[in-house]
């Protein structure tokens, strides 16, 4: 972890936002965090409570004695805090403009108060040693959390989760490197070989559970990003009605004519506490100018990175468009079948051994039947590769894909010291995803993705 003072975090600069929501509310809190609290305290409220006590004062301003608000103010003392740095949080009342008042007096207390940049109370709560990496965009997603997967796989990341795992493979790779440097050091004493053969055995225990964590880290980035489920079908089949009663609401256009939907159009849903996006698109054909062209483009496309595939029949034709049956031969296991306009009489119950569920999205005859098989297939998606080291990241996962690498090269490296090396990057690498080394270059894409206040 780096070694950082409460200086660390922003240059003694002692900083200040609003931690709650946006917009009028009942109580806004509004986060203070470096050295200067207990002055700006004293300045504001006429003294330092003492910590972790919440007491009610009058907020005035330190010019004009002007009676700002009566608020709720805490303080946590360094490095007891979230940040480790001196702490405090006032309590006021929502309005924009105690908001701004209690801003401005924040700003009149002294030199070096100043409004926080994004995410700068996280980063100086990593920089001073409360958390590494992994857990701070634990919090990052707790706050963007919007559904109880999305919250549960947050929260266990903003604990520890991932750190603890990572920890456990690199204790187990350092022993490895001792094990291998001693291999050469007492070479001539005849445990040389011992001390290898455990070293190699250490690592392919660690490389074992690296693949495993990278086989979920699709289902983990789905969890936080949500799922993709793509409507398909041809035109006219009933996508973009169907669209609107899973979406209960009128998402999409709806017309007779044929071809009216061009683009993909997305609404986010939650399905059994997962995040899906559900897409309706273009109809499948052959197009009849540019325009639809495109539109039929992007619908394949969009299909084909989808987890899931809603595929729409006219249940009233005497076969199936041969384009959607096409999609659907092309993914086993991966599609749930519509017979759509039920109401008007089915004639098709299955495509190619995919069942047909009817649907009519004028009456409502089988919408709940195909929500809850929706809600099934998601979840089992969701539960896909589940246990063990999440990784919820790009850079997780690069940095895991890297240290994996360089224990597969151990089995064939040439000499001891080459195996020893490899290692090394392999523990670099782990270093990395934690921020334990050659931390400046992934701090700002960390942070910046914060809003003020956290």
């Amino acid at each position: 972890m780096a070694e950082a003072g409460g200086a660390a975090g922003g240059g003694g600069d002692t900083i200040f936002a609003l931690a709650s929501g946006s917009g009028r509310a009942g109580v806004a809190v509004i986060r203070l965090s470096g050295p200067a609290v207990p002055e700006a305290l004293a300045a504001l409220v006429g003294g330092v409570p003492e910590p972790r006590r919440a007491v009610l004062r009058r907020l005035r301003h330190p010019r004009t004695g002007e009676v700002l608000d009566r608020a709720v103010v805490l303080r946590f003392a360094s490095p007891a805090s979230f940040t480790g740095e001196e702490v405090a949080e006032l309590h006021v009342h929502g309005g924009r403009a105690v908001i701004e008042a209690v801003g401005e007096a924040l700003l009149a207390c002294g030199k070096g108060i100043r409004p926080a940049e994004p995410g700068e109370f996280t980063r100086r709560a990593f920089l001073n040693g409360k958390m590494d990496l992994t857990a701070a965009e634990g919090i990052a997603d707790l706050v963007a959390a919007e559904t109880e997967a999305q919250r549960r796989q947050a929260l266990a990341q903003a604990e520890g989760a991932l750190a603890a795992t990572v920890a456990g493979w690199a204790e187990r790779l350092t022993r490895a490197l001792a094990l291998s440097e001693a291999s050469i050091d007492f070479a001539d004493d005849g445990v040389g070989d011992e001390a290898e053969t455990e070293a190699l055995a250490l690592a392919q225990a660690v490389e074992g559970e690296m693949e495993a964590a990278l086989a979920g880290a699709r289902r983990a980035e789905r969890v936080r990003e949500g799922f993709r489920v793509a409507i398909i079908g041809a035109p006219n089949a009933g996508k973009s009605s169907l669209l609107n009663r899973l979406a209960g609401r009128e998402a999409a256009i709806v017309s007779a004519r044929a071809g009216t939907t061009r683009d993909v159009i997305e609404v986010r849903l939650d399905l059994g506490g997962q995040a899906v996006t559900l897409a309706d698109m273009a109809g499948l054909r052959e197009a009849e100018d540019e325009i639809e062209a495109e539109g039929v483009r992007r619908a394949f496309a969009w299909a084909e990175r989808a987890d899931l595939v809603v595929a729409v029949f006219d249940g009233t034709a005497e076969a199936p468009d041969a384009a959607t049956r096409v999609v659907v031969s092309a993914r086993p296991g991966g599609c749930i079948g519509v017979a759509s306009k039920s109401d008007l009489g089915v004639r098709l119950a299955e495509v190619d051994g995919v069942p047909l569920l009817p649907v009519s999205s004028v009456t409502g005859e089988g919408i709940e039947r195909l929500a809850e098989a929706l809600t099934a297939a998601i979840a089992g998606l969701a539960e896909r590769g589940a246990g063990g080291a999440v990784l919820t990241r790009a850079r997780h996962v690069s940095a895991v894909s890297s240290a994996l690498a360089a224990l597969r090269r151990l089995p064939v490296a040439a000499l001891p010291e080459m195996r020893g090396e490899e290692l090394r990057l392999a523990l670099r690498e782990l270093g990395r995803l934690t921020g334990r080394v050659d931390v400046e270059d992934v701090l700002e894409v960390v942070f910046r993705t914060f809003c003020v206040g956290k």
